[in-house]
């Protein structure tokens, strides 16, 4: 009780980021029993006739489920692959830069584009990639290519979402990194420089070690997030030209779910998938547990 009364104003900082997640991430929770009832809206949850594993049985012989799944996965995996490492890489040129000015300004210009809508972002990329004014193609032009309409062919997709994904995002991670570089002991670097090391060593052996915990944290987390990708980028940018490599989990269920109606289908795919990304952060943990000595329990 003493600890509580001391800490009253941090618990009261606290309380927004409480009541954000019970009222957005853990009352929505009780929506999961639409998934084994056939969930009629004017019925209510309560009067909606029980069908148990109905709808799970009909997801698992759907033949769309194997390529729901792999282009899921694999746009999840490609932004994990490459715009995992894109911030820490960023953070310790950062690190390494003696200008503060040309520092500040990098650091504004990278983590501008996280505060843009995705709206934007996606209507950005349609105008850069237009084949008729787009500026990539007027680039190719001058060499002699011709224009290609990036946005009807499904080998592009995934190279064109996970660019803007990494280009959106990647300088406001870089902040987090930046705030662990500035927990290392300058005693360390002073060390290792005495003992001859190079500025290359002294990043493997000082830098990298230090900012370690952050590293493997963010990684399990990300884990966990390679079946949740974002719906609204990929909903603007695909069409059905592109489905074979765009449509995903979260675009399938919107059809279903919302589009046609069938909200105890779609509840059991989005239940499906949390379970499937709860799978991967744990085992994600546990491998970090038993390789390392950082874990997020």
């Amino acid at each position: 009780m003493r600890q509580t009364r001391k800490g009253k104003y941090l618990l009261l900082m606290f309380l927004p980021c409480l009541l954000y997640y019970v009222l957005f991430k853990y009352a929505p929770m009780f929506g999961i029993v639409i998934s084994f009832k056939n969930y009629n809206l004017y019925k209510g949850v309560w009067q909606s006739e029980w069908v148990g594993m109905k709808y799970y049985i009909m997801f698992f012989q759907n033949p769309d489920l194997f390529i729901l799944l792999r282009n899921t996965f694999l746009l999840g995996f490609y932004k994990l692959l490459f715009g995992f490492p894109a911030p820490i890489i960023l953070a310790l040129l950062l690190n390494e830069t003696k200008n503060a000015i040309f520092k500040r300004f990098v650091q504004s210009v990278s983590y501008l584009p996280h505060f843009i809508s995705n709206v934007v972002v996606a209507s950005m990329v349609i105008m850069f990639l237009s084949p008729s004014s787009g500026i990539i193609n007027q680039l190719t032009g001058l060499l002699g290519a011709s224009p290609i309409n990036f946005l009807v062919k499904p080998d592009w997709f995934r190279t064109i979402y996970v660019a803007s994904e990494v280009w959106q995002h990647f300088g406001w991670e870089t902040i987090i990194y930046l705030a662990a570089l500035t927990s290392i002991d300058p005693l360390l670097y002073e060390a290792a420089e005495i003992d001859g090391a190079s500025r290359m060593k002294k990043l493997f052996h000082v830098t990298l070690p230090g900012i370690a915990p952050a590293i493997v944290i963010l990684f399990i987390m990300n884990v966990g997030k390679v079946l949740e990708i974002g719906f609204e980028k990929v909903f603007l940018l695909f069409n059905p030209a592109t489905y074979s490599t765009a449509d995903i989990l979260s675009t399938y269920v919107y059809r279903v779910g919302l589009t046609n109606g069938n909200f105890s289908y779609a509840t059991a795919i989005d239940l499906f998938t949390g379970i499937v990304s709860l799978i991967f952060i744990y085992s994600a943990n546990y491998l970090s547990r038993k390789l390392g000595e950082t874990s997020l329990w």
